[in-house]
């Protein structure tokens, strides 16, 4: 089986893209919501494990991971000693960049988070977090989840790594995946996200990967110490 080309990876993130709209669509967010909090809030918001494993310890751990990243650009280690130093930069610099871009549009979302809503104990009404520019009278910054992005944006490592070890590729990707889906759930049981939320941010976080892997197969140099054949691979 050949590895996807960057063709098929840009059509099934458009078609992540359609689907994560349709989702929207559905009223799913409210739903789930409704699982895990109640007109007295989200029972699990200041649970010691939530906040300080899941919340700050995976925060903290996801910063010093990105630290290594970037020391092993110079002084690599396993599965990255395959890679050249501009795909090892490549990599750290797609992580960074990942967390960047959702912080930028949290910045800018006047979505706010569950626990903020009237029905939870909060003050604001619910108002879909495509409704550009319309406020729902809490305090926004809260799309997409940028909790998850501590894990979701190691998922650009995907596009470095296919180059050198399809097998490496294909075990990053999925255990930030996975890792993404968890750190989500933890927030969404917390009254903190909405799930589209947390699939937003996988979107964003993939898709940055991908035009970073894009732009360098266009206009830059991808050459690496050790080559997959064109046959292995996912």
């Amino acid at each position: 089986m050949t590895r996807p080309t960057l063709l098929r990876l840009w059509v099934f993130t458009l078609f992540a893209f359609a689907a994560l709209m349709a989702w929207d669509a559905t009223g799913g967010d409210l739903f789930l919501a409704r699982l895990a909090g109640s007109h007295l809030g989200f029972a699990l918001r200041e649970n010691p494990f939530m906040v300080h494993v899941m919340h700050e310890g995976a925060r903290n751990l996801s910063w010093a991971l990105v630290l290594l990243l970037f020391v092993a650009i110079r002084w690599p280690f396993g599965v990255l000693r395959r890679l050249d130093t501009a795909s090892r930069v490549q990599l750290a610099l797609t992580v960074l960049g990942s967390v960047i871009a959702v912080s930028m549009i949290k910045h800018a979302s006047h979505t706010s988070c569950p626990w903020d809503l009237q029905e939870f104990g909060g003050v604001a009404r619910y108002v879909s977090h495509w409704s550009w520019g319309v406020s729902d009278g809490g305090p926004g910054g809260c799309f997409p989840a940028g909790h998850a992005s501590a894990a979701f944006a190691y998922l650009g490592g995907y596009f470095v790594l296919r180059r050198a070890s399809a097998r490496a590729a294909t075990i990053w990707l999925w255990t930030a995946i996975a890792a993404g889906l968890v750190l989500g759930v933890a927030q969404q049981l917390r009254g903190a996200h909405y799930m589209s939320h947390t699939l937003w941010t996988g979107w964003v976080c993939w898709t940055v990967g991908l035009v970073i892997d894009t732009a360098i197969a266009r206009f830059g140099s991808r050459g690496t110490a050790t080559a997959v054949p064109a046959h292995a691979g996912p």
